[in-house]
């Protein structure tokens, strides 16, 4: 059974980088052909993909958030990363990690964390 777990600050200010870490049990991020996603849902929103890190370490970005978003890996500890700098108000959501299989579905979800962005 695969789990997912986000951490990190549930409370940035604005200008500063957003930075959670999702921990990943039950199965190895390098397996083919998973995608290792960020998602997050602002109040009162839709869900809404920051982005992806492949099985094999390449990155896919929501084009929207592209040019604030970095995601990252340790295959070592099994976890990925992601940083959203420059973050406003408007970046306050609750986000999640998720894995997407080859059927390009989100099979496993880590539970979310909230970060408001606030000063």
């Amino acid at each position: 059974q695969v789990q997912l777990q986000e951490s990190g600050p549930g409370l940035v200010k604005p200008s500063q980088t957003l930075s959670l870490t999702c921990t990943v049990s039950g199965g190895s991020i390098t397996t083919n052909y998973y995608y290792w996603s960020w998602i997050r849902q602002p109040p009162g929103k839709g869900l809404e993909c920051i982005g992806s890190i492949t099985y094999s370490g390449s990155t896919i970005y929501s084009p929207s958030l592209k040019s604030r978003t970095s995601i990252s890996r340790d295959t070592s500890k099994n976890q990925f990363t992601l940083q959203l700098r420059s973050a406003t108000p408007e970046d306050t959501a609750v986000y999640y990690c998720a894995r997407r299989g080859a059927t390009d579905e989100y099979d496993y979800w880590g539970q979310g964390t909230q970060v408001t962005v606030s000063s």
